[in-house]
């Protein structure tokens, strides 16, 4: 089988889990791995994850069948960053929907959808590695049930969008607690998009880190 994946940033911490992907099923199959529409030729299945083009119609032509891995429960939580929102607003189940891809912004036929549990203690890493491992899964499930899937529409009247999100999104409020700001805090990419706070006409970014165990007993590591 012929496999084209598309994904913009060669920086996106999904990309080395996508090459260990892409090796491991180069052995019974011909995967590409492309950070733009114009590299692709044509093919089997063409996956489009974290790709920020717009794919056009004479693009998913040239591929028996075209997919998007979205995190969210579709039709609600079209738009980008789904699970950040959906994190930051309190959420602990997270969804993750494998579709169609289409001209309406997440609105292709529903493949299937699979979802993971947060504790909400995780951070950034942390969730990621629960959603990659979610996505590789998914992955899988449309290499093993391309030929015999029959995908179902989604209902419109359901649909909601989340907007993009940006860098200002991860601005901390100094005057508000910890507690109140954890979930934004642990979802922020500390390389990309870190948390920040501005005092006195200076910028500080901040730096979330969890220590490898708790300590036993009281709450006072010290001792």
């Amino acid at each position: 089988m012929n496999i084209s994946i598309v994904c913009s940033d060669p920086l996106h911490p999904i990309m080395p889990v996508l090459e260990q992907w892409a090796q491991k099923r180069g052995a019974t199959h011909a995967v590409k791995i492309a950070r733009r529409i114009a590299e692709l030729d044509h093919g089997d299945l063409l996956f489009l994850i974290s790709c920020h083009e717009i794919v056009r119609p004479e693009t998913t032509r040239r591929f028996t069948h075209s997919l998007v891995v979205h995190a969210s429960d579709l039709p609600r939580g079209r738009g980008w960053s789904p699970h950040i929102w959906s994190i930051v607003g309190g959420e602990n189940v997270i969804t993750v929907s494998l579709l169609e891809a289409a001209q309406g912004v997440d609105s292709g036929m529903i493949w299937t959808k699979e979802q993971f549990r947060l504790d909400g203690h995780e951070l950034h890493d942390e969730i990621n590695a629960r959603l990659f491992e979610t996505e590789i899964r998914l992955m899988d499930f449309a290499l093993a049930r391309c030929r015999d899937i029959a995908p179902q529409p989604q209902d419109e009247a359901d649909a909601s969008y989340w907007r993009k999100r940006t860098p200002q999104d991860s601005r901390v409020d100094i005057d508000r607690s910890i507690r109140e700001q954890f979930n934004l805090l642990r979802v922020c990419d500390p390389d990309r998009y870190p948390a920040f706070f501005e005092k006195d006409g200076f910028v500080y970014d901040i730096t979330l880190k969890k220590r490898e165990t708790r300590p036993e007993g009281n709450d006072d590591a010290r001792g």
